[in-house]
């Protein structure tokens, strides 16, 4: 029996792998056109979106996944479906196979865009820049990700305590004078 990679084509491999990178929503990708494309200036500029225009920077991993798609001068769609010019439409039955090949069972296509942000929030981005990448037009919706500050503060209370018993315990951690407060 084929593995789930070996049955799912290259552009849906490409088409979750520009979700991963970008953040961007599924219908973006799978509306891309290469018209939308600009490699020289690392951006996608799509006409529309859920928010209006909006601009889609690229890393160098989305970059890359751009550049090793095939082009065909007949079909201007990025993520091509299995009838020649037309673009894929859905990527429901595949994500269900990777999924299951990866045994992670509960996870939505739409969470890919949830961990572009969480992978921001821990690398000390701020909500504003991560709802600029994203292109929500709206600060409250982004709020709505920060819960995913927990985290990069979980990851700092756990250094703080190994710290603190480390110097406990003679180790190495760092001592820190406090000030005695006057009453």
């Amino acid at each position: 029996m084929r593995s789930a990679s070996e049955r799912t084509v290259p552009s849906v491999i490409a088409a979750i792998r520009l979700l991963i990178f970008t953040g961007a929503r599924l219908g973006e990708i799978l509306n891309l056109q290469w018209r939308d494309v600009d490699i020289e200036r690392a951006c996608l500029r799509l006409p529309e979106s859920k928010t209006g225009a909006k601009v889609i920077h690229l890393n160098a991993p989305a970059l890359e996944v751009l550049n090793g798609l095939e082009r065909s001068e007949h079909n201007p769609w990025v993520i091509t479906g299995r009838e020649p010019e037309k673009p894929l439409v859905n990527l429901r039955k595949p994500w269900h196979r990777i999924r299951k090949a990866a045994e992670i069972e509960d996870m939505r296509l739409h969470d890919l865009r949830h961990s572009f942000a969480s992978v921001g929030v821990a690398g000390g981005l701020s909500l504003p820049m991560i709802g600029a990448l994203l292109g929500h037009a709206q600060p409250a919706t982004t709020a709505r990700y920060a819960h995913l500050a927990a985290d990069p503060l979980k990851q700092a209370v756990d250094l703080i305590g190994e710290r603190i018993a480390a110097a406990m315990k003679g180790g190495r951690g760092e001592v820190v004078e406090l000030n005695k407060s006057k009453r």
